[in-house]
C-alpha cells in the first residue's frame, strides 16, 4: 500500500484505492502531489487536495476559493461531454482531451465513482485487461 499524501482525507483515499485496486493490473503510487491509480503507466485516477492558488491548474478549473479535493479521470467523448453539461461538480480539465475534474464537495455517490473508475480504465487500458472488466 502506498502512503498517500495526509492532504487527502483518508475517507476519500480508502473507498478509491478499494475501487481501483479491484481493476485488473492495476495499481497505486505517490503522484507529484495526491494519490493516483494506474494501469501499464497510465493514469486513470488522481486524487489531491487543491489550495485556494490562482496559479494552481487545478484551482482555476474548479473556480476553488476554499481547499477542494479533487478527482481526475478519463472520460470517452460522449460520457464526457455529458458530465460537463450537467456543471458543477464536474468539470473539463485544462489538459488533456478526456480529462474530467470531479470536485468531491459534497455527499459522495460511491456507486458514481466506481461506474467512473472503471469507464476511466476502460478508456486507457489494453483490451485483453477490459474484456476482464466487461466480459463480451
Amino acid at each position: 500500500m502506498v502512503q498517500h499524501d495526509d492532504d487527502v482525507p483518508d475517507d476519500i483515499v480508502e473507498p478509491l484505492r478499494e475501487i481501483c485496486l479491484s481493476l485488473p493490473d492495476a495499481y497505486e503510487e505517490q503522484a507529484w502531489i495526491g494519490t493516483r491509480w494506474r494501469v501499464r503507466g497510465r493514469t486513470f485516477a488522481h486524487v489531491l487536495t487543491v489550495e485556494p492558488d490562482a496559479e494552481s491548474p487545478y484551482a482555476r478549473v474548479v473556480g476553488a476559493g476554499r481547499e477542494v479535493t479533487v478527482l481526475t479521470f478519463r472520460a470517452p467523448p460522449e460520457e464526457l461531454d455529458a458530465l460537463v453539461a450537467g456543471g458543477p461538480p464536474f468539470f473539463k480539465a485544462r489538459w488533456g482531451r478526456d480529462v474530467v475534474v470531479l470536485a468531491l464537495v459534497d455527499d459522495i455517490d460511491w456507486t458514481e465513482i466506481a461506474e467512473l473508475m472503471t469507464e476511466s480504465y476502460c478508456v486507457l487500458a489494453p483490451k485483453k485487461l477490459v474484456a476482464r472488466v466487461r466480459p463480451s
